[in-house]
This record gives C-alpha cells, sequence and structure tokens, in this order.
C-alpha cells in the first residue's frame, strides 16, 4: 500500500444488460444493475477517485435501506492508504452489516478492507490469494521534509496495525511481525488467520438425489 502514491486505474468498455419491465425494455451498466441489488464490486487499484466511488455507493445503499446488508465484491492490488482509509471509514460509518468478498486477490488495502468487513460476514473463494504488508511511501526534499513524511509513515503503520489486530484477534506485534515483508495467503491460510469468516465452496448435491428413479 502507497502512503504518498496515486494511481491511475485500468480503463476498459463497460458491458450492458438489458432487462424485460412492463414498461419494455431497459438497459443497464452491469456495475448499476449490481448496485441495485446492493452489490460493490472493487475491481482497481484503490485511488481517491475510485475509493470517492465507492463511498458515494456506501452511502446511496444505506440512504435506500439502512437494515439491509450490503456486498462489497474486492478484487484488488491494494493502493494509495488514505483513499482505502476513506473507504474503511465509511463501511464502518453506515449502519448497514457491510459484507465482504474476496474473489481474485485482496492485497495491501485491499486486504484490510476485506478484513473490516462485519463480523461474520467476511468471505473468500476457494482460489483467492491474499496479501498483507506494511505502507510504504517514497520521500523527498530536505532532510526536515523526509523526517516529517517518515514519522507520517510511521504514525500510519501503527493505526493500520491496531485496526488489523481489533478485525483479526492477533495481537498488534503478531500483526508488525507479519507484515514486514509481503505476506500472500491462500483462502484458507487467510481464515486461519482471522482475514476472513469462510471461504465459499460450491456444496455438491447430496448423494442419490440425480440418480434416476428404478
Amino acid at each position: 500500500m502507497s502512503v504518498f502514491g496515486d494511481y491511475t486505474p485500468h480503463t476498459m468498455s463497460i458491458p450492458f444488460v438489458v432487462e424485460q419491465t412492463h414498461r419494455g425494455e431497459r438497459s443497464w451498466d452491469i456495475y448499476s444493475r449490481l448496485l441495485k441489488d446492493r452489490i460493490i464490486f472493487l475491481g482497481d487499484p484503490i485511488n481517491d477517485r475510485v475509493a470517492s466511488l465507492v463511498i458515494a455507493q456506501l452511502l446511496f445503499l444505506e440512504s435506500e435501506d439502512p437494515d439491509k446488508d450490503i456486498r462489497l465484491y474486492i478484487n484488488s492490488p491494494g493502493g494509495v492508504v488514505t483513499a482505502g482509509l476513506g473507504i474503511y471509514d465509511t463501511m464502518q460509518y453506515v449502519r448497514c452489516q457491510v459484507a465482504t468478498y474476496c474473489l481474485g486477490q485482496a492485497a495491501s488495502m485491499g486486504a484490510f478492507l476485506l478484513a473490516g468487513g462485519a463480523k461474520g460476514k467476511r468471505f473468500a473463494l476457494p482460489n483467492a490469494r491474499i496479501m498483507i504488508h506494511q505502507p510504504h511511501g517514497g520521500a523527498s526534499g530536505q532532510a526536515t521534509d523526509i523526517e516529517i513524511q517518515a514519522r507520517e509513515i510511521l504514525r500510519l503503520r501503527e493505526m493500520l496495525n491496531a485496526i488489523m489486530a481489533k478485525h483479526t484477534g492477533r495481537t498488534v506485534d503478531e500483526i508488525l511481525s507479519d507484515t514486514d515483508r509481503d505476506n500472500f495467503m491462500s483462502a484458507d491460510e487467510a481464515k486461519k488467520y482471522g482475514l476472513v469468516d469462510e471461504v465459499l465452496r460450491r456444496v455438491d448435491d447430496a448423494p442419490g438425489t440425480d440418480q434416476e428413479q428404478g
């Protein structure tokens, strides 16, 4: 996760879906259609623009119905700490419970947001990858400027470690040690660590349910 940097999200054509209504056909972009079902998809590196979009969707869904869950699907390599914290704080602020799902990967601030979902409602798909590490940032300028930036990185690190410890049940010292370098985990390892509550697997039909009756 970057403290001072920024990311330019990858742009791509957005598919549309067409639905039949009593008034005829209605066309939605796929993300608006998912939002109708209270699903938010975070599939980009996290910067201020992406964070603003996610925050706006969280606030909108809370205004629509504060008692219904919001589902946040995450496939992100992480990004800027302050942008991620903006999303995290909004997740904790809204009255809705925010369930989090990791598919693909949740790295850095992506993993932080995954862990910040409602307790008991944090999920990963079987082949998802989760990575945690310490925040980092480049420093330049006069010695006093570098010192100020270094202090800010240390402050953010302490804050992030404390939050992560709260959500995982680990100690701050454990988090500090385990994030000293890039720490990659499988979905099952992330569950054991406390980053997610369940690994979602398709349940096969009960034996014999699809057999021909003689």
